[in-house]
């Protein structure tokens, strides 16, 4: 199965078009970031803690539903 941050990388983009873009591009710069964990819990928790660079929460609760839709519901 694909991890969160492996389907947010999909969102990577040089000129960063939207806040998940700019959350990808910023998770990719973060070498602590849980990268093989499809967690909510885990990655939630990383990221209140250290995830300075992302602007609100609900980027990632949008970006965790886009997860969830695109490749929870598929197990």
């Amino acid at each position: 199965m694909k991890s969160f941050y492996h389907y947010l990388m999909k969102y990577r983009h040089p000129k960063p078009q939207d806040e998940i873009s700019k959350f990808a591009n910023d998770a990719y710069n973060d070498h602590s970031f849980p990268k093989n964990t499809d967690n909510y819990d885990e990655i939630s928790s990383y990221l209140e803690m250290n995830g300075s660079y992302l602007a609100s929460m609900t980027v990632f609760d949008d970006a965790w539903e886009r997860y969830q839709h695109e490749i929870l519901k598929n197990l």
